[in-house]
């Protein structure tokens, strides 16, 4: 991988406002190209294409989080505070194909749904889990701290077995389900914009680093290294079915990533660290948000990140290249990318953040 791409590294957390510049990313990608791209994904994986086992990788899995509706199901408004500072409730449910608010969920992470809310530009990120009514209605207590456009992700999985039809059925095979909208808020705004990438971030005390290397299309590690003071950090709570969590992005269209924790899941009272890996694998090369949150002593810190993934087309060709004069490359050190880093947030894990 060129050195352009490099990793220095879930899904959490409160307001996280990177110091990196982050790019506005507010264009949202046509649903009729979104569903294109779903197909190739699964033409690919039926075919054994470059993805599939042809590839020595598992398929490519669709992205989610582009539109309001999936499966039958369908994201209602969001009701939310107008302004910045303005105390109120953020509200909503979701509809299934009958037209009824689904009421039924399945646990994923420990919980029926996870809410994530970020802003166009990768900002302000948070991770919450609001308490479901017997309506339906999802709410809890909400407050922006930023003006702006942001996007507003619902991550569940169904107990009606994934039909869209909202009864009470088997779940074992249901999928994960992400859909979105978008929320105004009003105030003065200024978008931040990426200029390099950041794999360092300071939170609370602790140094989080991220490791690995991202190609479009292939399933890869990335590992989050947490120390404090400069000495690694061993005790590294479960927190929601696993040492750590990490949500990812892809600027331009935030579309939402499949990102799974590595090993199995922890007992109560295990202690795991300083790092911890996750698999993942994004469909483009390109500029990514990555969010991981940890929990130490019973509160969990959120740490912000942004990473550039490489073009395996591009980088063939130029590994093609530079076998004309392999004696040179040998002799040239591999670099790490490296940015400036972010600024990020903490809370306690009461306040049920996190995925």
């Amino acid at each position: 991988m060129n050195t352009g791409t490099r990793l220095g590294l879930y899904g959490g957390g409160l307001a996280v406002l990177f110091a990196a510049a982050f790019g506005t990313a507010a264009a949202v990608v046509p649903e009729d190209a979104a569903d294109d791209w779903n197909e190739q994904s699964g033409h690919d994986e039926e075919h054994g294409g470059e993805s599939g086992e042809h590839g020595g990788h598992d398929a490519a899995q669709p992205v989610r989080g582009l539109s309001i509706e999936q499966d039958g199901y369908v994201l209602s408004e969001v009701a939310a505070p107008a302004g910045v500072g303005a105390a109120g409730e953020l509200a909503f449910h979701i509809t299934a194909s009958d037209g009824r608010p689904l009421t039924d969920y399945t646990l994923s992470h420990e919980k029926e749904l996870h809410l994530i809310v970020v802003r166009a530009d990768g900002t302000n990120f948070r991770h919450v889990h609001p308490e479901l009514g017997a309506d339906g209605t999802w709410t809890l207590p909400w407050t922006w701290d930023a003006a702006g456009t942001y996007r507003v992700y619902a991550d569940f999985v169904p107990a009606d077995g994934g039909d869209g039809q909202g009864g009470a059925g088997a779940a074992e095979d249901a999928p994960d389900v992400t859909l979105t909208r978008t929320v105004e808020v009003t105030g003065d705004y200024g978008p931040v914009v990426a200029t390099a990438p950041s794999l360092t971030a300071e939170v609370d005390g602790y140094t989080v680093t991220l490791d690995g290397d991202l190609t479009a299309g292939t399933s890869a590690e990335v590992t989050a290294t947490v120390t404090r003071d400069g000495q690694p950090v061993t005790t590294i709570e479960p927190y929601l079915g696993a040492f750590g969590h990490l949500v990812a992005l892809r600027e331009g269209d935030l579309a939402y990533l499949h990102v799974h924790p590595e090993g199995e899941e922890p007992q109560a009272g295990d202690l795991s660290g300083p790092s911890v890996a996750f698999a993942t694998e994004v469909p483009t090369a390109g500029r990514y948000f990555l969010y991981f949150d940890f929990q130490v002593e019973g509160r969990v810190h959120s740490a912000a990140f942004v990473i550039d993934a490489g073009d395996p087309e591009a980088e063939t060709s130029t590994d093609h290249d530079s076998g004309h004069d392999t004696e040179s490359a040998e002799a040239s050190p591999s670099e790490s990318a490296t940015g400036p880093g972010a600024e990020t947030t903490s809370h306690d894990a009461t306040d049920g953040h996190g995925h």
